[in-house]
């Protein structure tokens, strides 16, 4: 028998507590709630949550911290739920690791696919690629999860590495914004492109030889990205 999803529900207002956490177990996942920054990270610690929704504006530290020593611990999808919607906000968040942005005041509907979604690619995804690909002096591991330029590895986060590998899966191939955003951040994140801006400005940083002058991941204006598919990149 399938074990249910372990959800780490992150928020100190106690009305959402009452509201989400029965929502959550009434659709058949086990629940656990946490408070403060510092109880989130002792669950995850110990307990291993197969997803975290995470509200930022918590009692003792700044939920992007948590987030961040989260995504340090491993890949844990995480949700964050709050009600910062200022774009800066929801770029920080991205950029320390997060998979999704929920903006309060929310649908309880909304945020269970949201939830739905990420448990989702987390489980299962494309099939998973195998070997290495090499472009220029770009080298993409699939087995070891990892991306090198030249001799040098370059850190990449989870939601990197899966947006670098979908690319190079369809090297050549113009895949549009709706069709990256649904396959990395699901369905319901095709009408979030700051998702997408933030991880291919990132990624291109630490890839490119020079940002300003892709070589690997091109441009199609108005329509998507491609990853080059000749054997030096672009010049």
């Amino acid at each position: 028998m399938t074990q249910p999803a372990h959800i780490l529900l992150v928020d100190d207002e106690v009305s959402l507590q009452r509201t989400m956490a029965p929502l959550l177990r009434s659709r058949g996942y086990e629940v656990s709630v946490a408070g403060t920054g510092r109880d989130a990270l002792a669950v995850v610690d110990g307990d291993c949550p197969d997803l975290v929704v995470l509200d930022l504006g918590l009692p003792d530290m700044d939920g992007i911290d948590v987030c961040r020593r989260i995504r340090a611990r491993g890949t844990t999808p995480i949700v964050v739920l709050s009600a910062r919607d200022a774009e800066r906000d929801k770029v920080q968040a991205l950029d320390e690791g997060a998979d999704d942005y929920v903006t309060k005041p929310f649908s309880p509907e909304e945020l269970l696919a949201r939830v739905r979604a990420a448990l989702r690619r987390a489980s299962a995804g494309e099939p998973a690629e195998t070997g290495r690909l090499q472009r220029g002096d770009l080298t993409v591991d699939f087995d070891r999860r990892r991306a090198i330029r030249g001799d040098v590895e370059i850190k990449l986060t989870p939601k990197e590495f899966e947006l670098l590998a979908l690319m190079v899966r369809h090297a050549g191939q113009v895949l549009t914004h709706r069709v990256i955003l649904k396959t990395i951040w699901g369905p319901h994140a095709a009408d979030q492109p700051e998702h997408l801006r933030v991880r291919m400005g990132q990624l291109r940083k630490k890839i490119e030889p020079d940002p300003a002058r892709p070589r690997y991941l091109l441009t199609d204006p108005w329509v998507g990205y491609r990853f080059s598919d000749e054997e030096g990149g672009r010049p």
